[in-house]
């Protein structure tokens, strides 16, 4: 069963491809035993019934998967008779395009008309406009039927597909992708432009119909590739001249500018294979630091680290000096136990030692005769008796 598959997975089948008109998609048929060239004028079999088509590849053969059944057929060779229809339909078209024009305006409807087409047999006259929102448009369809005596069909469309059908020159100075070659509409995303490192004002990476541009959608496969082998940014790294960070990469060079860790104003530029990454982004809180000696390229693991002799080394100890009149005593010993105890603490035992405690002398009252203490109270305020405490005056109500 799976070898039948196969087998009609690789069936060849002999097909031309076919546009309706300049520009628009190709269409693959059947060309039931004509030979065509790019070019010829033919009609051909449609849903909508013969239709008049221009030849845009030869006979040539594809893989059945590729072909979208049903495989419609060519009828024949356009005629002479076939190609003055088809002028005179052109020619329908383009006044079916004023008189729509005048009465969406005697409508005031809010939709700006695209184009007309009419079918080769002249059975349907198509209009396609667009607008932002949806639009009533049912006395508009009355009135072009009642001008044109035929079947009308109005199609509202997307502006991509409007800068389609119109055509026009791109920013870049070239026909639109879309009216060129462009077959279907890739879906383009702001992401896009981020991952190239594109500017992101509007107006520099949005089309003529406003939406971004399809370009956007080329290189992306081939930018995606280059950032899964190149370093991010931020990214620890170890080069040929030490290790240090990267802050900025260059996509399409492939080379990565990497901030020195023992120079920091110093800015390297190193090609993507003559480093290796220590770590890859960012460090994070949890992230645990990076060995000193880790540098396959630099070969850090095999410098040693500069160390100062111990012998140069100076060790300062704490010491105390006692000032006395005769001679300057070193007291290194009292020194360590001070650094030892608190400072609350020692401060608490330098005060004991500065002033001992003596024991409180009552003064000697002599009978008929007062106290030094009562001396000195008399004498501020003889009407005050010793002992004795001068009554606070009562709270009024004011005061209270």
């Amino acid at each position: 069963m799976e070898e039948t598959k196969n087998a009609g997975a690789e069936t060849a089948v002999e097909v031309v491809d076919i546009q309706f008109r300049p520009g628009q998609k190709v269409y693959y048929f059947d060309p039931a035993g004509v030979t065509l060239t790019p070019g010829d004028h033919v009609i051909i079999d449609t849903a909508r019934g013969a239709e008049f088509g221009i030849c845009a590849g030869g006979n040539h053969q594809i893989p059945q998967k590729d072909v979208v059944a049903p495989l419609r057929q060519v009828i024949r060779r356009a005629t002479t008779q076939d190609e003055k229809t088809a002028a005179d339909n052109r020619a329908k078209e383009k006044r079916a395009y004023d008189v729509c024009l005048e009465k969406i305006a005697e409508h005031g409807l809010d939709m700006q008309l695209v184009s007309a087409e009419m079918a080769f047999d002249g059975s349907k006259i198509l209009f396609y406009f667009t607008a932002d929102e949806r639009v009533d448009f049912r006395e508009l369809v009355k009135n072009l039927a009642s001008v044109f005596h035929t079947r009308i069909e109005l199609r509202q469309i997307g502006v991509r597909d409007k800068a389609k059908m119109v055509g026009g020159l791109g920013i870049c100075g070239r026909p639109f992708c879309c009216a060129s070659f462009l077959e279907d509409f890739q879906p383009v995303s702001i992401k896009m432009a981020k991952t190239q490192n594109l500017s992101l004002n509007p107006t520099k990476i949005s089309g003529t119909c406003g939406r971004l541009m399809c370009c956007l959608k080329y290189e992306q496969d081939a930018y995606e590739d280059l950032i899964r082998n190149s370093p991010r940014v931020d990214s620890f790294v170890d080069t040929p001249e030490g290790r240090g960070t990267v802050i900025d990469t260059e996509l399409l060079r492939q080379r990565v500018k990497v901030r020195m860790e023992e120079a920091p104003d110093t800015i390297s530029v190193f090609s993507n294979e003559d480093i290796a990454v220590l770590r890859s982004g960012k460090a994070k809180k949890n992230d645990p630091p990076i060995p000193a000696d880790l540098a396959p390229i630099s070969g850090g693991g095999k410098r040693e680290s500069r160390k100062e002799p111990e012998e140069e080394k100076m060790v300062l100890e704490p010491i105390r000096f006692r000032y006395s009149t005769e001679t300057l005593v070193d007291e290194p010993e009292k020194a360590e136990e001070k650094t030892a105890r608190p400072r609350s603490r020692r401060r608490r035992e330098g005060e004991k030692a500065q002033t001992p405690e003596t024991p409180r002398q009552e003064p000697v009252k002599e009978p008929g005769k007062p106290a030094e203490g009562e001396k000195e109270q008399r004498r501020r305020n003889p009407h005050r008796r010793p002992g004795n405490r001068r009554p606070k005056p009562p709270k009024t109500g004011a005061e209270g």
